[in-house]
C-alpha cells in the first residue's frame, strides 16, 4: 500500500518545509495590492450600481433578474472577505479584518468573525468526522456513520440527499444569515462585536428596507426567495466541489499536514473563467496547503505544487467542474444508502 493512502502511517520529515522554500523562494506568497485594488473596485461599483438599477426600474417583475445579479456580487464580495480572513490582501490583521468585516458583514449580510473562524477549523481538519464543521452539517450525511445514525426524517433525506442537495442549497444563503445573526447575540467570544452588530444591522435593515420601498409586496417576497436562493446556490456549488467526494479522515488520523491537505481536496480546472467564478477557489490545493497565498498567485504555484506532489507520490486530484459535481454527488448517494 503506498504510504499516501488514508490511515496508513504518514512519511514524517520535511516535505512541507521543502514546499514551503520553493514557494516563497518563487515569491507567491507575496501580497497582490493591485490586482486586489481593481478586484474590490470592480465589486463595490458592481454592487452599488445594481442597487442604483433597482430603485431606477422601480415595481416590475424584471427585478427578478437583477435579484440574481446582485446575488453573484454578493457572493464575490464574500470571496474578498474569504481572503481577507486568510491575510491574503494586506500585510497587517487589522487592515485584512477591516476588509473582511466590510465585505461580509456590510456588503454580503454574513458574519465575518463567525465565519473566520468556522472556516479555520475546517482549514485545520479538512473532512476529518469530529473537526471539520463543514461535513457536521444536518441535515446532509458526509459518511457512513454519520448516516447510519439518522432516524425517522433525517434517515429518509439522507437516502435521497444526492438528490436533494441542490434544492437544499437554495436555503444555505438564509441560513448563512440566521447563523450570523445568532453568531453576534449569542453570549460566546465574537471579535469586534459591537462593530459586526451594526454593520449586519444596517446591512439587513437596509436590504430589506429598499426592497420593500421600492417593490410591491408580492415582489418584494419573490425578489428576496430569488435573490437569497441564487446566493445559496453560487457559494455551495463553489463550495462544495473542494472537498465533497475526496476521502473523509476519522478523528485519530495522524496524516502529516502536507498529506492531510492534499489528499482531502480536489481542484477544478477550467480556466481563468472557472477562476473569476470561484474566486479561485477552484485551485484549492494550493489554497489549503498555503491559505495566505493571495488568490492570483494559486494559479502560478499549481505547476510546482503538482510537480512536486508527483516527486513525493502524492494523488493530486484535478478534474472539471461538471466531473467535480459529479463525484460529490456520487459520493453523496453511497454515503446516503447507508442511511438506517
Amino acid at each position: 500500500m503506498s504510504d499516501t493512502s488514508i490511515g496508513a502511517e504518514p512519511r514524517r520529515g520535511s516535505d512541507y518545509a521543502d514546499l514551503s522554500r520553493e514557494i516563497r523562494a518563487a515569491g507567491l506568497l507575496e501580497r497582490r495590492r493591485g490586482h486586489y485594488a481593481v478586484r474590490i473596485g470592480l465589486v463595490v461599483g458592481c454592487y452599488a450600481g445594481l442597487w442604483a438599477v433597482f430603485v431606477r426600474w422601480g415595481e416590475s417583475w424584471w427585478q427578478l433578474v437583477l435579484a440574481v445579479a446582485l446575488a453573484v456580487v454578493f457572493a464575490q464580495a464574500g470571496f474578498i472577505g474569504h481572503d481577507a480572513g486568510h491575510r491574503q490582501i494586506a500585510r497587517s490583521r487589522r487592515a485584512n479584518d477591516l476588509i473582511g468585516i466590510l465585505h461580509g458583514n456590510l456588503l454580503t449580510g454574513i458574519s465575518y468573525g463567525w465565519w473566520v473562524d468556522k472556516h479555520n477549523r475546517h482549514h485545520a481538519h479538512p473532512n476529518t468526522e469530529g473537526k471539520d464543521p463543514d461535513i457536521g452539517v444536518a441535515p446532509l450525511s458526509f459518511s457512513a456513520d454519520q448516516a447510519r445514525r439518522r432516524r425517522g426524517v433525517a434517515a429518509l433525506i439522507a437516502r435521497h440527499q444526492a438528490y436533494l442537495f441542490f434544492p437544499l442549497l437554495l436555503l444555505e444563503g438564509l441560513h448563512l444569515h440566521a447563523n450570523s445573526v445568532r453568531a453576534v447575540v449569542r453570549p460566546r467570544p465574537l471579535p469586534r462585536r459591537p462593530a459586526e452588530a451594526a454593520l449586519l444591522a444596517l446591512h439587513l435593515g437596509g436590504y430589506l428596507t429598499t426592497v420593500l420601498l421600492v417593490l410591491t409586496p408580492a415582489q418584494a417576497v419573490a425578489f428576496i426567495l430569488v435573490n437569497q436562493g441564487a446566493l445559496g446556490l453560487y457559494l455551495g456549488s463553489s463550495f462544495a466541489p473542494n472537498h465533497k467526494g475526496m476521502p473523509i479522515l476519522d478523528a485519530e488520523d495522524d496524516l502529516d499536514y502536507l498529506r492531510r491537505q492534499v489528499l482531502t481536496s480536489r481542484n477544478v480546472r477550467g480556466g481563468r473563467f472557472v477562476d473569476t467564478v470561484l474566486g479561485g477557489l477552484n485551485y484549492q490545493i494550493e489554497h489549503h496547503l498555503f491559505p495566505s497565498m493571495p488568490c492570483p498567485n494559486l494559479r502560478h504555484a499549481q505547476p510546482l505544487i503538482r510537480r512536486f506532489c508527483a516527486e513525493h507520490g502524492l494523488d493530486y486530484h484535478e478534474t472539471s467542474l461538471g466531473r467535480s459535481w459529479a463525484e460529490a454527488l456520487r459520493h453523496l448517494d453511497d454515503v446516503g444508502s447507508r442511511a438506517g
